[in-house]
């Protein structure tokens, strides 16, 4: 550091090491363009959810309920939980991030998988702990070699399931396993961003552990099935000590009145989720094979969206791809943070965007 820049203020240590979060593109405005970078809903947002963002438009004056308790009410309802056990946020990610600055400080170590969402080494690195990272097997995380990187200076688990941007989960009696091996002051924080995604019958998204634990949390989204990204809500389900902590440190307001209000009536629109479930259902897999039918491999996924890996020559590798995607209209998502220079990840789109994603790759290909 130069003598100039060591006389004015200087963050933390460490934070000048943390690579910034870089969002999926979105395009140039104006252009035709199928955004499939950032795991959006391809069918927007519930009727009932915009309705209830339009009618808090006349309260914009007065602040919003503190507590969220219409909006918690409502999951609680949804999913049969304890009212006080659920915290809300401004989008999971700031949940992830108030976890990391209550658990976590100097000397502490917190682990997360190789492929593990990138905001998990930000809200480990921004409060001085030491961000452990653990190979993953096949794109799916490894309970083995997890629990062979706790050691006394662990304090959290990350894990995501569905992993992003790998797509992958572990069934349930796997991350029952991670947990048990874990030591009770260990906290296991359970990512289930794409939770309603999963087909599978041996998945589960935390619940069950959260209610019989004392070092389990599960963070959920409004911004994939329900369509409200935008908005940035998010909710945890903790058990009632983790609870009262997240309450002490967050922001008083921290959730916005339309937030609130689209949130609650999103989350009891089950009949537009089933639409999103079926819309789903349908392209994900159509999605996966036509790609896989053009020669390139897609690993499975449990989510909206694939993990896509191209060819090394320098035609047609993923920079190249990406290049070409973006040219026709298309905007996907490089992994190269996740150094996963060879893929990019694709979102599951509309009828049109996955059948001209699959038409453009194939001439790119050809």
């Amino acid at each position: 550091m130069s003598a100039l820049h060591r006389n004015r203020p200087q963050p933390n240590p460490g934070i000048l090491d943390i690579a910034p979060y870089v969002p999926g593109k979105s395009g140039a405005k104006g252009a035709r363009i199928h955004k499939l970078s950032s795991n959006e809903s391809p069918l927007g947002a519930s009727n009932l959810a915009i309705e209830a963002y339009k009618g808090a438009a006349n309260s914009l004056a007065l602040y919003p309920d503190g507590n969220a308790a219409t909006l918690r009410e409502a999951i609680a309802s949804r999913y049969g939980l304890k009212t006080d056990n659920i915290v809300c946020g401004a989008g999971s990610d700031e949940l992830l991030q108030l976890l990391a600055h209550a658990y976590l400080g100097l000397g502490d170590e917190a682990i997360y998988s190789q492929y593990g969402f990138l905001v998990y080494p930000i809200a480990i690195q921004s409060n001085g702990a030491t961000a452990v990272v653990v190979p993953e097997r096949d794109y799916l995380a490894d309970v083995d070699a997890m629990l062979a990187a706790v050691s006394p200076r662990t304090r959290m688990v990350f894990l995501a399931n569905p992993n992003n941007p790998t797509g992958r989960s572990l069934p349930f009696n796997e991350v029952k396993r991670l947990h048990a091996g874990l030591p009770a002051n260990v906290l296991l924080v359970l990512d289930a961003a794409y939770a309603e995604y999963v087909r599978r019958n041996d998945y589960e998204s935390g619940i069950e552990l959260v209610a019989t634990s004392d070092n389990v949390v599960m963070t959920r989204t409004f911004s994939k099935i329900h369509g409200l990204a935008a908005l940035r809500l998010g909710w945890a389900y903790c058990p009632a000590h983790v609870a009262d902590v997240l309450n002490r440190i967050r922001g008083p307001f921290n959730v916005s009145a339309p937030a609130m209000a689209a949130g609650a009536a999103a989350i009891a629109d089950q009949a537009f989720v089933e639409r999103a479930l079926a819309h789903n259902d349908t392209w994900l897999p159509w999605l996966s094979a036509e790609l896989a039918a053009i020669g390139l491999e897609v690993t499975p996924s449990d989510g909206n969206f694939l993990l896509v890996h191209f060819p090394s020559d320098a035609k047609r590798n993923a920079h190249a791809a990406d290049a070409w995607l973006q040219d026709n209209g298309f905007i996907v998502r490089r992994m190269d943070a996740y150094g996963l220079s060879g893929a990019l990840r694709i979102s599951v789109g509309s009828e049109e965007a996955n059948r001209g994603l699959v038409a453009c790759l194939r001439a790119f290909l050809s």
